[in-house]
């Protein structure tokens, strides 16, 4: 480990916050690309499973944030079944957490709030990506960024139609990391809505 040696026994937490957010702490410390980053799944009207990369830009008790576009495969397949999961991995901590639960839509405020903390070059792609469409030639996406430039020269740029966020309310939670001969640790967390407590187990590896 590169920078922080503090290992807390995972079995020691007895609701899943807290060990997520010491995690994300030594995640952050030691991965060296997006250690937000989160293997997304979402599902089609058929039951067909989806999965794509996205940040996670926020997490605690209220559930796991991330953002995109209402036409994009996901937001579309979160609109017929607000349902999602996530897995995130850590190759240099060896660990990962599996998330899944039902899915809300954030308030305009919520996402106007969180998209004007985004890069002015990210708003702008905002704004000319017809998300999850096809392409015919990257000249029209970039002649489109121009014509936002162009746009927007002289304001803050909005929020684009249709750009949105989600957040996932987990029911279970499962921490996993890496132990010698395939002898993994396994904790999982599962939260009761008529008692508004969570309960945790281990598990085989």
């Amino acid at each position: 480990m590169k920078k922080s040696e503090n290992k807390p026994n995972m079995f020691d937490f007895d609701e899943p916050f807290s060990l997520f957010e010491n995690w994300m702490q030594m995640a952050q410390e030691n991965e060296i690309n997006d250690p937000n980053a989160i293997a997304l799944a979402t599902v089609d009207a058929d039951g067909l499973p989806d999965v794509r990369m996205v940040l996670l830009k926020k997490y605690g008790p209220d559930g796991f944030v991330f953002y995109s576009h209402k036409n994009s495969t996901k937001g579309k397949q979160l609109a017929l079944n607000p349902k999602a999961a996530f897995c995130m991995h850590w190759k240099s901590l060896r660990r990962q957490i599996r998330v899944r639960g039902h899915t809300e839509t954030l308030s305009k405020a919520d996402v106007a709030s969180y998209f004007s903390t985004r890069s002015r070059e990210s708003q702008l792609g905002a704004w000319a990506s017809k998300q999850s469409e096809e392409m015919r030639e990257r000249s029209l996406f970039e002649k489109a960024i121009e014509q936002a430039k162009q746009k927007f020269a002289n304001t803050e740029v909005p929020l684009p139609p249709g750009w949105s966020g989600w957040r996932i309310k987990p029911k279970t939670i499962e921490f996993w990391q890496d132990r010698p001969f395939r002898l993994h640790d396994r904790l999982v967390f599962e939260y009761c809505e008529k008692t508004n407590l969570w309960t945790k187990h281990r598990l085989y590896p």
